[in-house]
């Protein structure tokens, strides 16, 4: 369970700190999507940089973020067990897909079983036989699955989706949408969508960051 509790982001400016938007507090159980819609350039990124850990300079964050039970405001980034998944897919050119998807396993299995779950990964994505494959033989919808299996097996106990499928053409973006919603309830993990898009909502709950409700 991801939670929030008065979240609240500023940046200095003429006035002093000027809040981006409303204080944020919310719950996201685990296998439940959370979209958060607004417009661009009205804080979405910003928030999820905040819950990532990732939140830079001018930008000053107040309230608490829990996982579970625990807090993650003062952990950085690489200890918060938090993904993030662009719209950009971020592979790695000179690598291939095995070695992209590898990039993301916990070092401490050895060859078989790194090859073994990559394998699983894979298959279950539809893409069996694509381990050695160039990244720049992909195709777009191709390039979107490893991009979230990669995310997934770095086994993040929540994941932050960044407006994900705008760069997909329609029908593709809709296939994509489905199977990543999909994915995100099967490994039961609690997930917020940022998005200005009414059509990327689904059936999932959605906040409206400007309003703050």
């Amino acid at each position: 369970m991801l939670q929030l509790k008065q979240l609240g982001i500023s940046t200095g400016g003429e006035k002093g700190q000027e809040p981006l938007f409303p204080e944020v507090s919310l719950t996201v159980q685990d296998g439940q999507i959370l979209v958060i819609m607004g417009p661009s350039g009205c804080g979405k990124s910003t928030l999820l940089a905040a819950i990532a850990g990732n939140l830079a300079p001018p930008f000053q964050m107040t309230g608490t973020i829990h996982l579970g039970d625990t807090a993650l405001e003062q952990l950085p980034a690489q200890q918060r067990k938090v993904g993030l998944l662009y719209q950009d897919d971020l592979l790695f050119p000179h690598m291939n897909v095995l070695q992209n998807l590898a990039f993301a396993l916990p070092a401490s299995l050895d060859r078989k079983q790194r090859a073994q779950r990559i394998a699983q990964a894979l298959s279950h994505a539809d893409l069996q036989g694509f381990q050695h494959r160039d990244i720049s033989t992909l195709s777009g919808g191709e390039r979107a699955r490893i991009s979230l299996l990669r995310t997934l097996l770095a086994e993040p106990r929540a994941i932050l989706l960044d407006e994900p499928f705008n760069k997909l053409d329609k029908t593709l973006r809709e296939q994509f949408r489905d199977w990543v919603f999909s994915e995100l309830r099967r490994y039961r993990i609690p997930t917020i969508l940022v998005t200005h898009d009414a059509d990327d909502c689904g059936d999932n709950e959605i906040y409206d960051l400007v309003k703050g409700e």
